[in-house]
């Protein structure tokens, strides 16, 4: 088991806020954090206790102060081996190497490979895919027997999956195991016998694969890293491994999420959807407001502080660690005004959230997942503009992912 670790001589049980492994109530959670904050005490599934910046302004300049770093070698919990190898979170609070991992001058070489790869031209190459995808993927959802349908399942799950399979150069055969694999990676309820087998495994697959990425390049990213380079300087193998495993589980996750929350988010608020659906407002405002109101990704870990950080009336202390709180951040009415609770398609400025991150660690696929949802959720309403949720929003069960915001099951009917 994980030993509880202690913040300060000030923080103690009737203030420290424990985050649910379960998400039974998210929209509740990100409220309480937002009240605590700017800087809540949390305790994280497994008994680690971290701190959660959980308002925007504070967010924004934490993500970029240089005393907030990424290595865990700072972290006093980890120093003392308070942290077990088979604490569930700990394949996100200690990652192989990756541009995920590492800070200034090493993370700006990876960085700038990892662009060099990923460029916005062959993210827009990607557009002729994604569209045949979402066609074929709707011809099945149509095929489904009965008017009720599982649309995570059928639709909002698959299509992200195949679009980061061919992206990034993955046999399709591998991907049953992979949705296994990354489930067990994310949830709070993995066995902790399992968590390091999973580990060893996803590495194994990603290992695999850029070798028989090296030894056969096709037109793909994993073939674009292995062959990018700077000055000379070019991507060691346990690097490329590391970036393909990232970019994986990044890349299908965040826009499942995104996904499945936008459809929920317009049958829960049908006068939302009835201005996009009659051209009053546009599908760009729905993924933005969408990315704000619902974010994919509720928490993301973790930050070291090299040093006492100052963050409003408390202090972060050195050697403790960090977590940003998204979905409390999203909804911050100091950012956003005494409406930020409200889901609001038509809203002014629907960019200046910071969903997909901010500062050096930007997440590098944002363009690709609103790529994604751009194309997906303007088909999908065309085939199906009756589609509404099967069941109330309040039966919707949230999966025990605390950094993903994300459903087991999404059911709906199709509307004939």
């Amino acid at each position: 088991m994980t030993a509880r670790t202690d913040l300060t001589a000030t923080d103690t049980e009737a203030t420290r806020i424990p985050l649910d492994p379960f998400v039974s109530d998210l929209d509740a959670e990100s409220a309480a954090l937002r009240a605590a904050g700017p800087l809540a005490a949390v305790t994280l599934p497994g008994g680690v206790n971290v701190w959660a910046v959980t308002h925007h302004a504070e967010a924004k300049r934490l993500l970029t102060d240089p005393r907030l770093v990424k290595d865990i070698n700072v972290w006093t919990a980890w120093q003392r081996g308070e942290i077990a190898p088979d604490w569930p979170l700990i394949g996100l609070a200690n990652p192989p190497r990756s541009m995920l991992t590492v800070d200034g001058d090493d993370h700006r070489r990876l960085r700038t490979l990892v662009a060099q790869a990923l460029t916005p031209r062959r993210v827009e190459r990607m557009r002729e895919r994604i569209t045949e995808l979402t066609g074929s993927l709707l011809d099945q959802v149509a095929a489904e027997p009965g008017d009720t349908v599982d649309l995570k399942a059928v639709f909002a799950y698959p299509l992200p999956m195949y679009v980061i399979a061919d992206l990034m150069g993955l046999a399709q055969e591998r991907l049953p195991r992979l949705k296994e694999l990354f489930e067990k990676f994310f949830s709070t309820q993995t066995p902790p016998e399992e968590v390091v087998a999973t580990l060893t495994e996803l590495a194994g697959i990603m290992a695999e694969t850029v070798a028989a990425k090296r030894e056969n390049p096709g037109d793909d990213l994993t073939s674009a890293l292995i062959q990018a380079s700077e000055d000379g300087d070019r991507l060691t193998d346990e690097e490329i491994v590391a970036t393909l495993q990232l970019m994986v589980a990044a890349g299908h996750e965040t826009t499942i999420s995104l996904i499945v929350n936008a459809v929920v988010n317009l049958s829960t608020h049908p006068d939302q959807r009835a201005l996009v659906l009659s051209g009053k407002a546009d599908w760009s405002a729905v993924v933005e407001e969408t990315l704000r109101w619902s974010t994919p990704t509720s928490h993301v870990l973790i930050r070291f502080a090299t040093e006492d950080v100052p963050v409003g009336d408390t202090v972060l202390p050195a050697g403790d660690a960090l977590i940003v709180s998204y979905a409390a951040i999203g909804r911050d009415e100091r950012e956003h005004g005494p409406t930020a609770g409200d889901f609001d398609i038509t809203r002014e400025s629907p960019h200046r959230h910071i969903s997909f991150g901010h500062g050096p660690h930007v997440c590098p696929g944002a363009a690709l997942s609103r790529l994604e949802a751009g194309v997906a959720l303007p088909a999908l309403y065309a085939r199906f503009p009756g589609l509404d949720l099967a069941v109330p929003a309040a039966e919707l069960r949230n999966k025990p992912v605390v950094t993903q915001n994300d459903l087991y099951e999404l059911p709906v009917t199709l509307g004939g």
